[in-house]
């Protein structure tokens, strides 16, 4: 069976993560995010009462 011999697909796994993290990475980590996260805290909106038209 040949599905079981790990050596073509542990070597095309391993060349990948090469590439990616000796190449792709570093060009893709500089980029600017477009919406970066803000360290506000989100404000609470205040609940307004509910005025019943029967009392």
């Amino acid at each position: 069976m040949p599905q079981l011999n790990p050596y073509p697909w542990f070597f095309i796994m391993l060349t990948s993560w090469i590439t990616y993290s000796t190449i792709l990475q570093p060009k893709l980590l500089p980029f600017t995010l477009t919406n970066p996260p803000t360290t506000k805290p989100m404000a609470t909106p205040k609940p307004s009462s509910w005025n019943w038209p029967w009392t």
